[in-house]
């Protein structure tokens, strides 16, 4: 079993306690956060345990990178504090399982991986992803998801199969190197999670906005500003690959819209809801909407982007209430080529 790099010296050293003293769903002073992270090194059942909204924040809070994101789901799974329903969680990770039906395929660069979407598969089109291959499917799924669910070691049993599958039937035998990972979530799991839990990843993860940046730059040319002020809507999953945030105001730059200056943007993002409402906890889902589409909207927000599916089908509707426009990443920056 693949073992958490996670050192409980450095948490029990640590005088700032950011992880949980930043939390947006929980307000934690700074002594209630030291007993916190106390009862989560000895193993205790504690209220970070049972009220954690699994929004991966406190991965990105950490000024050390000791993954407390990760011992908390371990920590829950352990203790068998489930934040959704078991039976919810059951049906979820038997109906994600793989299929064991791949075939080997030869593939040409750029190798876009779709992950568990293929009711997006709509999205690699045009000058973008012209020439591209696409891999999908439930046996290439990165199965960060179950972070949500407290239940790791699924993670832990389905990556390392998922990672081989993606190697030795698309990309090696093609002569491929590089995936494009479409969602922040694979992305997140193949540059971040894998080798916080010693995954070995043969292949170069390359996130989406690196690529669209990339290729934006090379059809400069042929770019029409579209001349809108924008939200975003960072995904959960983009915690764990801060690193990759200036892509987006690089994109907005390209494409020729405004990214709004707003409270709940960047470090201080807000969770989409849908995690919280399979966790039945309804009343802090709308809450959280609310205060996010308030913001949006006080501050003129035209559009509000989406790069992760799960953000963008759980929001796509109250968002176009607020009379806003919801479009994922890769449409804004087609739109923007006039395709």
């Amino acid at each position: 079993m693949y073992k958490l790099q996670y050192d409980p010296e450095i948490c029990a050293k640590c005088r700032t306690f950011d992880c949980f003293v930043r939390c947006q769903y929980m307000d934690l002073d700074l002594e209630e956060a030291r007993q916190e992270i106390h009862h989560l090194l000895r193993g205790e059942d504690s209220r970070v345990l049972n009220e954690c909204a699994t929004c991966y924040a406190c991965e990105e809070y950490c000024p050390h990178g000791n993954h407390p994101f990760y011992q908390i789901v371990d920590r829950q799974e352990q203790l068998k504090i489930r934040p959704v329903p078991i039976p919810l969680t059951t049906q979820q990770v038997k109906m994600m399982a793989p299929r064991r039906q791949i075939v080997p395929l030869t593939v040409q660069a750029p190798v876009i991986n779709m992950c568990y979407f293929p009711m997006l598969l709509g999205c690699v089109r045009g000058k973008l992803f012209e020439g591209a291959s696409v891999i999908v499917g439930s046996d290439v799924f990165c199965n960060i998801m179950w972070l949500h669910f407290a239940k790791s070691s699924v993670i832990r049993e389905r990556l390392p199969q998922v990672i081989q599958n993606i190697e030795n039937y698309y990309l090696k035998e093609s002569g491929v190197d590089e995936l494009i990972c479409f969602h922040d979530e694979c992305y997140g799991t193949y540059a971040h999670l894998a080798p916080s839990f010693s995954i070995e990843v043969p292949f170069k993860p390359i996130h989406l906005f690196e690529y669209l940046t990339k290729k934006l730059t090379q059809l400069r040319s042929e770019i029409r500003p579209i001349n809108k002020t924008v939200a975003y809507q960072r995904p959960c999953s983009n915690r764990l690959i801060p690193e990759t945030q200036h892509w987006v105001d690089e994109i907005f730059g390209l494409v020729g819209v405004d990214r709004v200056e707003r409270e709940h943007d960047r470090e201080n993002a807000l969770c989409c809801g849908m995690t919280i409402r399979a966790m039945q906890r309804d009343d802090l889902a709308d809450d959280i909407q609310k205060r996010n589409l308030d913001d949006m909207e006080s501050v003129g927000a035209e559009y509000c982007v989406f790069n992760c599916p799960a953000c963008f089908f759980a929001m796509k509707e109250v968002v176009a209430k607020r009379g806003m426009t919801p479009i994922l990443m890769s449409e804004l920056c087609q739109m923007a080529l006039g395709e």
